[in-house]
């Protein structure tokens, strides 16, 4: 491995199939000890970049290094790992078997092996089911162990591709405490999720990609600043209907009226709350409700996309 190579480093890669263009000229970069999200519609070229750093796809054109190697170099394979969204494991086969022939499948024998399943097992929770068959366990089980099957041998790379499809609240803060310590072993993550919240709470930055392009990247509030701005939504619920004198003076703040429902966007909300409190006040309308929401990924997502996350 080169010294000081960047886990990740993808320059203007290019991929069809037919005539369809999946992949247009990405550039993406992973730093040390990053949690990337990478978010798309589906059909927006995600599932063949994360394919392409996996080494299951060829690209056409462009460069893909991990930690200084082609993803097709056998360098690069023990670095990197992959947890796909499907459940890839051995059904008739028990936890520890599924974890051996992972362990093997990555080049892992004796000693190394065996101690790999037991902190692997240890570290999943399922050290008293390992000897179950694995269809026998519960979703998230399966979920935690297929995590497991991809890290089992040590990767300093690691492609998370939906990791937590199916599984119940417990499990799923589960999973999130795995990869937050994945993260704290240093451990690169390229993280794909429909959630939204996820992308929001575990991702250092994200990445956002629509008909093959890297169409925007940065940290939550840097993509906010860019697209929707420092503007913060403000909803109130007035207690008796909105009069046309009150409802005048909303509208010249570019307030939305929707019923007893009032919806305005601010710059200053503790100016601007007072202020709106004030107007209804004047009017004798009471407010049973006053909600105040910072601007969302999935409000940036939909400005750059024109789509939801899972259209």
């Amino acid at each position: 491995m080169a010294n000081g190579a960047q886990p990740l480093e993808i320059r203007n890669l290019s991929k069809s199939f037919g005539e369809r263009r999946a992949l247009d000229g990405v550039c993406l970069d992973l730093a040390p000890g990053e949690i990337l999200g990478l978010l798309g519609p589906n059909g927006a070229g995600k599932t063949t970049l994360v394919r392409s750093v996996a080494g299951r796809v060829t690209p056409e054109g462009g460069t893909l290094r991990i930690l200084g190697c082609e993803a097709s170099d056998d360098r690069a394979r023990l670095v990197r790992g992959w947890v796909p969204q499907e459940i890839a494991l051995y059904p008739l086969l028990s936890p520890w078997e599924n974890l051996w022939t992972f362990g093997r499948y990555q080049g892992l024998f004796g000693a190394a092996l065996e101690a790999g399943i037991r902190t692997s097992l240890e570290w999943i929770e399922l050290a008293d089911r390992a000897n179950d068959k694995t269809d026998k366990l519960s979703g998230g089980m399966k979920r935690r162990l297929n995590i497991a099957a991809g890290t089992i041998h040590g990767p300093k790379v690691l492609l998370l591709d939906e990791p937590t499809v199916g599984v119940d609240p417990q499990s799923r803060e589960r999973i999130y405490a795995m990869i937050g310590e994945l993260k704290g072993r240093g451990v690169s993550l390229v993280y794909t999720t429909h959630y939204m919240e996820e992308a929001e709470r575990l991702c250092d930055r994200i990445a956002i990609i629509d008909h093959g392009k890297i169409i925007a990247s940065g940290t939550k509030d840097e993509l906010v600043k860019k697209t929707v701005g420092t503007r913060q939504a403000v909803t109130l619920d007035a207690a008796s209907s909105i009069p046309p004198a009150l409802a005048g003076k909303l509208g010249g703040l570019g307030a939305a009226i929707d019923g007893r429902q009032v919806r305005v966007s601010v710059e200053d909300p503790a100016g601007e709350i007072r202020r709106l409190l004030e107007l209804f006040h004047s009017e004798n309308v009471p407010v049973q409700d006053l909600t105040l929401k910072t601007a969302t990924l999935e409000q940036v997502f939909l400005q750059l996309t024109g789509r939801e996350l899972r259209e």
